[in-house]
């Protein structure tokens, strides 16, 4: 778990504050970590997280008695979302970023659901931005672990708030039908091919070497497409069998989330003509 306290604004670089919220849990680590961007003038407020009076006034207490210009969310799930609306009400700034999003997933869920009552005042699309007083934040489009996801990019200083792309802690949960394997690869591969020197995740500690960590992170994925594979040409058909078989010792807290992932690539590989689905079992093409 983190090794700070919540509610108490952590200064990570002059431009970057951030405040750590009171949620943690096995799918958000020690918490959602909000962000207050910005210098002596008006900040912006990145995922100001869960409905929580404390976390807000921390928040606000972070931002002192500067302007708030913004208050981006990265997604929809209700550890990010849900504080925008207290906070525009208190601060009058305006909600912008990622697209709302309601989806009513009937299956398993094994992360935060999604908040309904999401609604921006503007939807950022890939490579627009909202500018302040020394800072810019530009979207950069993430999708894969949700349709509406969305990195921003600082260029001030080469920080990319991630939110829960790629995280300080753990690897992402991809949960159909909304989280998408392939999306979740070819966002992976757009911040290869980025330079960020760091990354600020919602979850977790910052990353210091960020294209080293995609890269294992992709190589994770596809040897866990691998395993995958060989599972089923040894009969193992099934997904409840499947992660018995590949997650050994696996917590039962995260026996869903290792589900919805290998359901994930799954859905993934039919649909590039590798596997193909019987009722609930799974053949090789």
């Amino acid at each position: 778990m983190a090794d700070y306290p919540t509610g108490i604004a952590q200064p990570l670089e002059p431009l970057v504050t951030r405040v750590l919220a009171r949620n943690a849990s096995p799918y958000t680590h020690s918490g959602t970590q909000s962000f207050v961007v910005g210098g002596k003038g008006a900040v912006a407020v990145i995922d100001p997280g869960p409905v929580d009076d404390l976390h807000l006034d921390a928040i606000l207490a972070a931002v002192g008695g500067r302007e708030v210009a913004a208050i981006l969310c990265t997604h929809t799930h209700r550890d990010h979302s849900p504080g925008a609306a207290p906070l525009a009400e208190r601060t009058g700034a305006a909600i912008i970023g990622c697209a709302p999003l309601t989806l009513d997933d009937a299956g398993p869920r094994s992360d935060a659901a999604f908040d309904v009552d999401y609604r921006p005042d503007r939807v950022l699309a890939d490579g627009e931005a909202v500018a302040g007083d020394g800072w810019t934040l530009v979207a950069v489009a993430t999708p894969g672990h949700t349709s509406n996801h969305l990195a921003f990019a600082l260029p001030e200083t080469g920080a990319l708030f991630s939110g829960d792309h790629v995280m300080g802690w753990s690897t992402t949960i991809v949960s159909p039908p909304d989280g998408d394997m392939g999306d979740y690869m070819a966002s992976l591969s757009k911040l290869l091919e980025r330079d960020d020197r760091v990354y600020y995740p919602a979850h977790g500690d910052a990353v210091a070497t960020p294209q080293r960590l995609v890269r294992s992170m992709l190589g994770h994925r596809k040897q866990r497409e691998g395993q995958i594979v060989r599972a089923i040409e040894r009969g193992t058909q099934d997904v409840p069998a499947m992660v018995s078989a590949m997650y050994v010792g696996l917590a039962p807290t995260l026996v869903g989330a290792a589900r919805r992932s290998v359901l994930a690539h799954l859905i993934d590989m039919e649909r590039r003509g590798l596997v193909r689905q019987e009722g609930d079992t799974w053949h090789r093409m």
